[in-house]
């Protein structure tokens, strides 16, 4: 099947070998109805053990072995809801099933919270002495290590009821914001390139930065920001209580920092942040020396920042059907083995993709399963190089869930946020050096070349500088200083300077880029953009370079899930976060792949 551009088709239409099999779920919506009840009966069990928890070792195991039932059983159910619903949106069993679906997994959920509080109000001599001479429990070992860790860090039962509470107060900042800049605020209008008058809005914004024509970029950004600096004091005013109610947390639990607080519960040493942020800032000559270099290719005289999101290059009209694209994977995929290679057949073969768009279905892309389903992945497939790479993308976060489920039982059966873009990026990375290899196309280098240079600007350098930022609010917000909108658009103005150089001519505009960043409300995020794109670098290399050895402790990595720290599974895989090496080494990639855009030119 190749993409038909003149109608969306309706699912009906879609032929079943590129739709996912969601019968391997369930049969059918009977089935799906019979185990939410199962479920429910087993939930009540749990609950029923309720203030048991610390009678003996065999008490706690069945409670934990039946908490891993429950919510093995409950995300089953979610997924063949959330399925259902993303293949057809305008299909009324499909919305009912999630509505019903979340529901009651936050019911569910509600019911059975009480299993680490219990766990906590138990001794750790008492439930170290438990694992070590209870078989059972032996499994669960590094979860209650982890547990054991939060002990200084969690409160008294009525203080922690009180700061759970409280949290429908302080997601307030975030939700101002959003209602604000999603439906409050109003963007001018513009002409665009055909001079039809368009409304600017989020996602127009963004395919007009993209336009090869320079006074619709520059008519976007100055349109696009006039409408935020109205209000630029109140988003101030918002950010600032966000920055300021993570500082007064961190103090409640008795963190030094909001820093500390938001990266010890995950087991990220605070060396992790400082190094990447000293690191890319050492290197920031590396970024000056490409905006030099782009300005050239884009035949400019000032380049703006409004000029960084178009094109440099000409583009190339690569058309990759989806069956071309499938036997690329095997070939850009086959250095990492016969085991990889066998679980991507299951993958193409077992329909664990749906992969056309039709009428309803959800857009974009996404890998997602349960610990008992297969990952199954999301595209709205259109025959471009730019679809064959998101394939790629999804494809390492599916092989990542089938290989760690594979191999860890349930609750170590997933993975943090800080390795999640690891396998995705390492595939995309993997791909682009099979076509570097294979395709003799000067046209396809440059834009491949570009391509890698883009992902690393805007993933490492500019994800980083949104961590400098965020890091340097939360310090001054615990310095007891003011977060007003003039302090913070001068701070970011001073960042984008330093960042991108002499090269680029900054208009006023982008001091206020701070005021439309949702992610400086998710408390210290977004710098895992970066160091999972520079993890996935180093290991992408190593398996390029030393071939099995490398392969063997990537998957090693892949099986390993949450059953250890998200630093120790990288370290095992050889690369350490902790040290500032992996970063520079994506920096020094990033210098070799300028160099290389240079020789084309």
């Amino acid at each position: 099947m190749t993409t038909d551009t003149h109608k969306v088709p309706v699912r009906s239409e879609v032929p079943t070998e590129y739709t996912w099999d969601l019968s391997i779920v369930f049969p059918d919506v009977a089935s799906w109805e019979r185990e939410l009840a199962a479920v429910e009966a087993r939930a009540n069990e749990l609950a029923a053990m309720r203030g048991t928890l610390g009678d003996d070792p065999e008490q706690l195991l069945g409670a934990l072995t039946l908490r891993d039932e429950v919510a093995s059983r409950l995300w089953t159910l979610s997924i063949y809801a959330s399925r259902t619903k993303d293949s057809d949106a305008t299909d009324p069993a499909g919305q009912a099933l999630q509505e019903r679906a979340g529901s009651f997994a936050a019911r569910i959920s509600s019911a059975i919270a009480f299993v680490e509080p219990e766990i906590l109000s138990i001794p750790e001599e008492t439930l170290t002495r438990w694992v070590n001479e209870t078989a059972g429990l032996q499994i669960y070992r590094y979860e209650l290590e982890k547990l054991n860790r939060q002990r200084a860090h969690i409160r008294s039962a009525e203080v922690e009821a009180i700061l759970a509470q409280f949290s429908d107060v302080t997601r307030a900042p975030y939700e101002i914001f959003e209602m604000l800049t999603d439906s409050d605020m109003r963007f001018p209008s513009i002409e665009d390139e055909q001079g039809n008058t368009v409304q600017l809005s989020h996602a127009r914004y963004g395919r007009f930065m993209e336009s090869n024509d320079r006074r619709v970029r520059r008519d976007a950004f100055k349109g696009y920001y006039s409408a935020y600096q109205p209000f630029r004091n109140t988003i101030a005013t918002a950010l600032g209580a966000a920055v300021r109610t993570n500082t007064l947390e961190a103090r409640l639990r008795n963190y030094s920092s909001a820093l500390e607080a938001a990266l010890k519960p995950n087991e990220i040493p605070l060396e992790v942040y400082h190094n990447l942020i000293r690191t890319v800032e050492a290197n920031l000559e590396k970024n000056h020396r490409y905006m030099e270099i782009r300005k050239r290719l884009m035949g400019l005289d000032d380049l703006r920042v409004y000029d960084l999101y178009a094109p440099p290059v000409a583009e190339v009209d690569v058309l990759v059907p989806y069956q071309e694209a499938t036997e690329l994977m095997r070939a850009a995929f086959q250095p990492l083995g016969s085991d990889y290679a066998a679980a991507l057949d299951e993958a193409f073969a077992g329909r664990w993709i749906d992969v056309y768009e039709n009428v309803g279905k959800r857009s974009g892309a996404y890998s997602d399963g349960s610990y008992a389903t297969p990952p199954f992945i999301l595209l709205n497939y259109q025959d471009r190089l730019n679809d064959a790479f998101t394939l790629a993308h999804e494809l390492g976060h599916s092989m990542h869930s089938y290989f760690t489920r594979k191999n860890q039982p349930f609750v170590y059966g997933s993975y943090t946020i800080f390795v999640a873009e690891v396998a995705s990026t390492l595939n995309e990375a993997l791909l682009t050096d099979y076509l570097l290899k294979h395709r003799d196309d000067e046209s396809l280098r440059r834009l491949l070349l570009v391509q890698q240079i883009e992902d690393i600007r805007r993933t490492i350098f500019r994800q980083t500088m949104f961590a400098s930022f965020e890091l340097d609010m939360h310090q001054r917000a615990e310095r007891g200083e003011p977060l007003n909108a003039e302090g913070l658009t001068e701070r970011y103005y001073e960042l984008v300077a330093r960042y991108h150089g002499p090269a680029v001519t900054l208009d006023d505009e982008i001091g206020f880029e701070w005021a439309r960043i949702p992610h400086f409300y998710y408390n210290f995020y977004v710098y895992q953009y970066a160091t999972g794109l520079s993890a996935a670098l180093a290991l992408s290399r190593q398996i390029i370079n030393e071939g099995q050895p490398a392969v063997d402790r990537y998957l090693r990595f892949l099986k390993g899930g949450s059953s250890k720290s998200s630093i120790d599974l990288l370290r095992d895989a050889g690369v350490d976060m902790t040290t500032p090496e992996p970063v520079q080494a994506a920096m020094d990639t990033y210098e070799g792949l300028i160099v290389q855009l240079e020789q084309l030119y």
